[in-house]
């Protein structure tokens, strides 16, 4: 997975589109249906710490995992602010490793989207059904193939901020399933001038039933799919979906 690089020191900036309250509220909900109120929680791709620190906030002892070592520094500064205990690990989460297990995993924005092979999302809900208590839940959310061909799919955003300014260009091919994102930032220099940063990141559209199979094939046990952050069944047009599973068991696994 391509690690976020500059983009790090504007992320949030260019998120604030996203109710990070609403969906905390929406995952501390499901899991206390579970009779998760409370323990070990790990998110995967935790970025800048945000949705970390507001699960920390509603009671929860946080980890967070992410490939990116800029958006962890950002992550840690917040922590440095709240003051919450979290703990932050620079990991790929294709081979994250804890200590022991947790009693939930999550993770948003579709992080999970980033996973361009079949066989490294297999690894992942495996990895997760290896992590997790007995019966412990696993939410997360992945972007739909019908964002990727009617919504983002050769596509060019731009946005000009105060403090910086971006132009994401979309290029979506239909027979991978990969969407190509070609990201150019303008940050502004303490000189007044701007600097200019390239990045380029990849993710894959899954078909839903095939992010099913994977689910069963790595042993978890998937209880529901919803149009995101809601309770509504999934819609031919929706553009994100959150999913719910559950351990089912462990099984001899090895990341080899």
């Amino acid at each position: 997975m391509e690690a976020y690089g500059e983009f790090a020191r504007v992320y949030d900036l260019f998120q604030d589109n996203i109710n990070y309250q609403e969906w905390a509220d929406y995952l501390t909900e499901c899991l206390k249906e579970y009779g998760i109120s409370e323990g070990l929680v790990l998110e995967l791709g935790c970025g800048t710490g945000t949705m970390t620190e507001l699960l920390a906030e509603a009671g929860y002892d946080m980890i967070g995992v992410d490939n990116s070592e800029e958006m962890l520094a950002r992550a840690m500064d917040k922590r440095i602010e709240s003051g919450h205990d979290i703990l932050y690990l620079l990991q790929d989460m294709q081979e994250f490793e804890l200590y022991g297990t947790v009693r939930a995993i999550v993770s948003v924005c579709d992080s999970l989207n980033y996973l361009t092979e079949e066989e490294d999302l297999l690894t992942v809900f495996r990895l997760a059904n290896n992590y997790l208590d007995p019966r412990g839940i696993f939410i997360f959310d992945m972007n739909t193939v019908y964002k990727y061909e009617e919504i983002l799919g050769d596509t060019t955003i731009a946005e000009n901020r105060e403090d910086g300014s971006f132009i994401w260009e979309n290029s979506y091919d239909q027979e991978s399933g990969i969407n190509v994102y070609e990201l150019t930032l303008f940050l502004p220099r303490e000189d007044g001038l701007y600097d200019k940063c390239q990045e380029v990141h990849y993710q894959k559209a899954y078909p839903l039933d095939r992010i099913r199979e994977l689910i069963r094939e790595s042993g978890l046990e998937l209880l529901a799919v919803y149009d995101a952050y809601t309770k509504e069944q999934p819609r031919h047009d929706s553009e994100r979906l959150t999913f719910i599973a559950q351990e089912h068991g462990k099984e001899q696994f090895s990341k080899e």
